[in-house]
């Protein structure tokens, strides 16, 4: 197996709304905001090499948006999946099968492309990954959510015939040494990848935990739909990652890519942080 971190560029969030509760004069400490309030977050996908396939995890935001849609995040940096993908050799048509973590627009825009008056899956020979729950949950979205669930990121997926479901939901196989895990407090049946790569786990983190500023327990996103079932899942997961050494793999924490955890009087925080091909 090989992993190779796919960074598809930044965008811009409301600082308050990704730190919920935590007042802005302790978290603009670690994600510094602009005059706008805006925060500076990546969108850093994972490739992953394994027994013939070329696993693709999230997609990032895309580029098939309209202006004004993209105007509100305020997209830049220069990597976009495609040059990623090229930088190591890779093209769209080489992958195999994309993981969807969840079907937010910042997750699986880059997924389906615009061609001419077509939206088309932009992995024309890959099998695309989700789970029956988190797509009756996106494609039937409740008011707060909806504006997250775009239908021209989803429904090009299904009506390719390339959409497959994984449909148990506890201690999925997705291959040998790919598991999956299911939490519900950001979104329905959200997954995160569990990986065993060179005898390390390396848990890929979604939306679970966006960056390691949102490690002490309490920093929990509005953007969340169930903020208590987050609580109580990132405790359990960062329980779990302390005492089986996990390093945690961060999709939009701007500058650090993975990291390591230890137990200190505050709780569990940070104990090593390094890039994925240190590892």
């Amino acid at each position: 197996m090989k992993l190779h971190t796919i960074d598809t560029g930044f965008f811009k969030l409301d600082g308050g709304a990704m730190f919920g509760v935590v007042p802005k004069s302790i978290w603009n400490k670690t994600n510094p905001a602009d005059d706008n309030n805006l925060c500076t977050w990546a969108m850093r996908c994972l490739l992953v090499e394994d027994e013939g396939r070329l696993i693709l995890i999230d997609t990032g935001i895309g580029d098939k948006q309209d202006a004004k849609f993209l105007s509100h995040y305020y997209l830049h940096g220069d990597a976009t999946l495609d040059k990623s993908l090229a930088a190591l050799g890779f093209y769209s048509d080489d992958i195999t099968d994309v993981f969807l973590t969840h079907l937010h627009f910042d997750h699986v825009g880059g997924a389906v492309v615009r061609k001419g008056e077509k939206l088309l899956p932009a992995f024309k020979n890959a099998k695309y990954w989700s789970n029956p729950k988190h797509w009756d949950w996106a494609v039937n979205p409740n008011d707060r959510e909806k504006a997250s669930f775009l239908k021209e990121n989803i429904l090009p997926i299904q009506e390719s015939g390339q959409l497959q479901f994984i449909k148990a939901e506890d201690g999925i196989n997705f291959t040998k040494d790919f598991d999956i895990r299911f939490v519900s407090g950001h979104t329905e049946a959200m997954m995160l990848p569990l990986i065993n790569y060179k005898g390390k786990q390396i848990l890929y983190m979604a939306d679970l935990l966006p960056s390691i500023g949102h490690l002490p327990l309490p920093y929990v996103m509005a953007y969340d739909m169930f903020p208590l079932t987050t609580l109580k899942e990132k405790k359990l997961f960062l329980t779990e990652a302390l005492e089986n050494d996990y390093i945690l793999y961060f999709e939009h924490d701007p500058i650090n890519e993975c990291c390591t955890l230890q137990q200190t009087e505050k709780g569990i925080r940070v104990k090593d942080v390094f890039k994925l091909n240190e590892v």
